[in-house]
């Protein structure tokens, strides 16, 4: 895909995921988590042909403009979305495949200092909220929801939401979309209040039976 294609792709991506968007012009000038994308594209060919110290320099200043530090060695798909991009850091072997969004404060760490594969790989249209920490080589499936604030260290599966500190999945079932990602914030499941709920139930029954 030319420049000029990926850049219109990137624009109708903005329409789709964020209802705020009024225009190209706005979109263009006013959506640094585009610009932050835009540059690490040009960085990634840079580090691709071998001038790593330049892509480096280009990740810094995009990160200097955008508050978003996506490191040029990693491997981003097509229509990735950053929405409220701000504090996102994107380390060095993080695969992103398509239609991927992320929201503000996002994190995609390591936790080994050995030069091996230690970020995370996000597979197609997964989303991930706001405050979100993936630490290490885990893989999250396609589809799969990072809930706002979860801290994850291990695999999820395919179509799974993962709400907690640490993170825990819960396989749901796919409803159809209207977009390529959503994630409703407020429809998270809370699974420790999901047992209490059962235990209380259970608990009543029991004091009945016993009565």
């Amino acid at each position: 895909m030319d420049i000029i294609s990926a850049i219109k792709e990137d624009i109708q991506t903005a329409f789709r995921e964020d209802p705020a968007a009024r225009s190209v012009v706005e979109i263009l000038f006013c959506y640094p988590g585009l610009h932050a994308i835009w540059l690490y594209r040009i960085a990634h060919w840079f580090w691709e042909k071998g001038f790593k110290t330049f892509a480096r320099f280009i990740s810094h200043n995009a990160r200097f403009l955008t508050s978003i530090e996506i490191h040029p060695g990693a491997k981003i798909g097509e229509r990735f979305f950053i929405d409220h991009g701000m504090g996102i850091v994107i380390g060095e072997t993080t695969e992103i495949g398509d239609d991927v969004l992320i929201y503000q404060g996002v994190v995609l760490g390591g936790v080994s200092q050995a030069k091996i594969k230690r970020h995370p790989t996000i597979k197609n249209k997964v989303v991930i909220g706001a405050g979100a920490i993936l630490l290490g080589p885990i893989t999250v499936g396609e589809r799969a929801k990072i809930g706002a604030g979860s801290v994850v260290i291990n695999d999820v599966p395919v179509d799974a939401t993962v709400v907690g500190v640490p993170g825990r999945a819960i396989i749901q079932k796919v409803a159809k979309k209207v977009s390529g990602v959503d994630l409703d914030h407020n429809k998270l499941p809370d699974p420790i209040i999901e047992v209490v709920h059962r235990l209380e139930k259970r608990i009543e029954e029991l004091e009945k039976r016993v009565g």
